[in-house]
């Protein structure tokens, strides 16, 4: 078994499409038997929770494993969920004895209206498409929660709104009648031929996914292709673009970037995008909508150097026609992309010029072989770190700002360590098992590398072990913690071997030395920033049967400081510079303008001149907030929104990134002084 402290795989696949011969033979095999006793047992004897699978779990399971065959509602029938309804009764029963028959045989009857479905639309295309694109007609784009379908009729209706609305999206990006055609027959008679290979594996892989997903987003099955890709991710080694997807509806999403990572690097993909075509170097695109995700992920793989073409849809766009091809050179990852780094920043007060420090910490990373075959000057979190504190307190910073954004996590140990250098022993995160025994991880050796001002800059992918050590310093009162809230993975995994796959189960939870979980609600800044990051799409809240968050009893530890005494004039002091400053008033109004939107981005029209005006009007706003901020900054306007994100990474930009780290320079500038300013009066 192997601990996994990190962000964690993608999320769980909703399996459309896959690779086997015909229909019939989609049947359990004794070796999928057994794995499913297996797993059972594992989840009813090793989860950190009280799994009970009875007849109230059964309908959860079942529930779920609907969402995942059609979460929106587009295939099946309402008799065909009653004619399977004693699964929400017989679920538990048919997975404690391997018995896996009417599971299957509920897929098989998806898999029958699926593909009926898809001739159907074959054929449609085939006839021609004739659509009049006006009139009033709006199609739903989430039906998750709708009925299910009573008849034929009914689902003919839907599917010619879906497509209508593929046809429109089309138009719209100025392809012509018979190109549309063309790529519609492609899309659907591409997703047939994959739905006719599926196999028992996928059909298997599907069902345990809704028995771990009923239980918590982190728990996962891995068959055998699957544990050999994650074991191929765990090392690092994988040549392709670094960024964690996953499937969301009928579209890939972008769940995280592999920090130093070809995708990272090149500054064009960013979480919740959503890629909707993948091709290569001097190739046509391909339309990946409603392919599986592995089958896409396997495409934009690829050797190193060569590049990858990626149509993608901005998270921030509220319409799927507002795409861009973007290129990404493939590239392993190695260790020295993804070490810390140290700069100065200057700060201007009325008293001269303040120097800060800021290291950026990607992950938490050690190079285990160096470690383990006793090599002194291995490579690690905590080691580049210590090297980068000592050269910014040289050039004279005043304080020091760990940057730890998008630090998905990675090697506990790190965390402990590089928390070691900030305090004087003690312990930094409790870890729950599943029987309530608790063990304490912390610092052993004496001493303290930094004791100066210290400030933490976190946002909403900051994970795991990003949120152990900002919650320590935040107990500790040892520093200040700024940014937004933190993702909220709290639980770790083992990885079990089965006698068929392998089962990453959540078995302990982390809590911090004041008692509080970071599962769920993460940790909580000091001074909050805005963020544009959806916390319904990004974060532990937003996953299905994510664990509750819950506190133990705090252990005892000594304080360092009280922050909280500065925090009323801290977040006023911020607040009048984020009212001055560009980004951050373009980073609150688009903030809340995101949410709006999306509030009101449940339907789209079917009538060309009506989607366009809706599309433009929504980036007009947009486009207008950007060109504030630039024209605030003395740059050029912009004439689309879509080139915002272009223009960010640019020396002349000024991006709203770079604003936060400033501001958490001059917010720890303020602590300091005022920290001082306390302690030489109260020593007086």
């Amino acid at each position: 078994m192997s601990l996994i402290v990190t962000l964690g795989r993608a999320a769980t696949l909703a399996l459309l499409l896959g690779t086997g011969p015909a229909l019939a033979a989609l049947a359990p095999s004794d070796a999928q038997h057994q794995a499913a006793v297996e797993v059972a047992e594992s989840l009813r004897y090793g989860h950190y929770a009280d799994v009970s699978l009875d007849d109230a779990w059964s309908r959860q399971a079942f529930d779920r494993y609907l969402d995942l065959l059609d979460g929106q509602r587009a295939y099946l029938l309402r008799r065909d969920v009653t004619a399977f309804e004693d699964l929400a009764t017989t679920l538990d029963d048919a997975i404690l004895d391997g018995d896996l028959s009417r599971p299957f045989a509920l897929y098989r009857r998806y898999h029958e209206r699926a593909e009926a479905r898809l001739e159907w639309l074959v054929a449609r295309v085939d006839a021609g498409l004739d659509f009049r694109f006006d009139g009033d007609q709006r199609m739903l784009l989430d039906r998750e929660d709708t009925p299910w379908p009573a008849s034929e009729s009914a689902l003919d209706e839907l599917w010619t709104k879906r497509l209508k609305n593929a046809a429109l999206t089309l138009t719209i990006s100025d392809q012509e009648p018979e190109a549309i055609e063309e790529t519609l027959r492609e899309r659907y008679e591409g997703q047939l031929t994959r739905l006719r290979q599926t196999n028992a594996e996928d059909v298997f892989g599907l069902i345990m996914a809704a028995v771990t997903g009923s239980i918590d987003p982190h728990s996962e099955y891995l068959s055998p292709r699957q544990s050999e890709s994650f074991d191929i991710q765990m090392r690092l080694s994988l040549e392709g673009i670094g960024a964690l997807l996953q499937a969301d509806g009928e579209y890939v999403k972008v769940a995280s970037l592999v920090p130093g990572g070809p995708a990272e690097r090149a500054g064009v993909l960013k979480p919740a995008d959503r890629i909707v075509g993948v091709g290569q170097e001097g190739e046509e695109i391909v339309n990946v909508v409603g392919m599986r995700l592995d089958d896409v992920v396997d495409m934009i793989r690829g050797p190193k150097g060569s590049v990858v073409r990626l149509d993608v849809v901005p998270a921030q766009a509220v319409d799927m026609t507002r795409s861009k091809v973007v290129e990404i050179t493939r590239d392993t990852v190695n260790l020295e992309d993804q070490a810390a780094q140290g700069e100065i920043i200057e700060v201007e007060r009325a008293d001269g010029v303040h120097r800060l420090g800021v290291i950026e910490i990607p992950t938490f990373y050690v190079d285990f072989d160096a470690w383990q075959a006793g090599e002194e000057d291995y490579r690690s979190t905590t080691r580049d770190v210590a090297k980068e504190i000592e050269r910014l307190v040289d050039e004279g910073a005043e304080g020091i700002v760990l940057d730890l954004r998008d630090n998905g996590g990675g090697a506990l140990q790190e965390a402990n360590s590089l928390i070691g250098l900030f305090i004087d022993r003690g312990p930094t995160v409790q870890v729950r098992d599943a029987r309530g025994r608790i063990s304490l991880y912390g610092d052993t050796e004496s001493g303290t590398l930094y004791d100066g001002p210290l400030a933490v800059l976190v946002n909403r992918l900051s994970a795991s072990a990003s949120e152990i050590l900002a919650g320590a310093i935040q107990d500790y009162g040892r520093g200040l913690v700024v940014g937004s809230d933190t993702f909220g993975k709290g639980t770790v995994q083992t990885l079990n071997e089965l006698s068929h796959g392998q089962l990453k189960l959540t078995r302990a939870k982390f809590y911090r030395i004041s008692g509080e979980s970071t599962q769920h609600r993460g940790v909580t800044p000091d001074v909050r920033f805005p963020s544009l990051v959806d916390p319904e799409t990004i974060g532990e809240s937003s996953l299905d049967n994510a664990l509750a968050w819950d506190q133990v009893r705090e252990v005892q530890y000594r304080r360092y400081g009280e922050p909280e005494r500065y925090l009323e004039t801290l977040r006023e002091r911020h607040r009048q510079r984020a009212d001055a400053h560009p980004n951050f008033h373009y980073l609150e109004r688009q903030a809340k303008l995101a949410e709006r939107l999306r509030e009101q981005h449940t339907s789209v029209s079917l009538n060309r001149e009506q989607r366009q005006r809706e599309a433009e009007a929504q980036e007009a706003e947009q486009l207008a907030l950007e060109n504030q901020r630039r024209e605030a900054l003395g740059l050029e306007p912009l004439d689309e929104w879509i080139d915002a994100r272009d223009e960010e990474d640019s020396d002349e930009a000024q991006p709203v990134d770079r604003a936060q780290v400033v501001e958490a320079a001059e917010i720890l500038l303020d602590y300091a002084r005022l920290d001082d300013g306390l302690r030489f009066a109260e020593y007086d």
